[in-house]
């Protein structure tokens, strides 16, 4: 099986990744609202500013999230994680693919391995809660065999 520290690493990677490219996106939202400030009047001046003021929302909201996700992967990184049925924390490796349940952001490569980072409340990830290894399960009509659980 897969070194867990490793993916753990990866996911770490990718969030601290993601969290760069929002706080850019909000920094150029920012002066672009400076901006926006200095060259409009009227409506249009009305308009792109309330544009450029939901981007920031949704920029904020991003990051919130992301920082949620940063803070339950040092969680994992510091328990202990049950290895008997699949929970949080759990690396599950099936005849078809690899998943790891902690945060849901997706595709993580590690080494020639391709990893899906997944939450506990994705519908994979309540479908695979609670079992076990050498367990069948069918997800969207594929069926998967635990293989290994760490």
């Amino acid at each position: 099986m897969m070194n867990k520290d490793e993916i753990l690493k990866a996911c770490f990677d990718l969030v601290h990744k993601k969290i760069e490219e929002v706080n850019m996106a909000i920094q150029t939202a920012n002066h672009s609202l400076v901006e926006e400030d200095k060259s409009s009047a009227g409506d249009k001046y009305e308009t792109g500013r309330e544009m450029i003021q939901q981007d920031l929302n949704r920029y904020e909201q991003q990051l919130k999230v992301l920082t949620q996700d940063l803070d339950l992967l040092q969680r994992i990184q510091s328990q202990e994680i049950r290895t008997d049925a699949v929970g949080l924390g759990s690396l599950v490796k099936t005849d078809k693919s690899i998943f790891f349940l902690a945060c849901s952001i997706g595709v993580v490569p590690v080494g020639k391995n391709t990893i899906y980072c997944i939450s506990l409340v994705s519908p994979i990830g309540q479908v695979l809660q609670g079992k076990k290894e050498g367990v069948n399960f069918a997800f969207n009509g594929v069926e998967h065999q635990i293989l290994s659980l760490s």
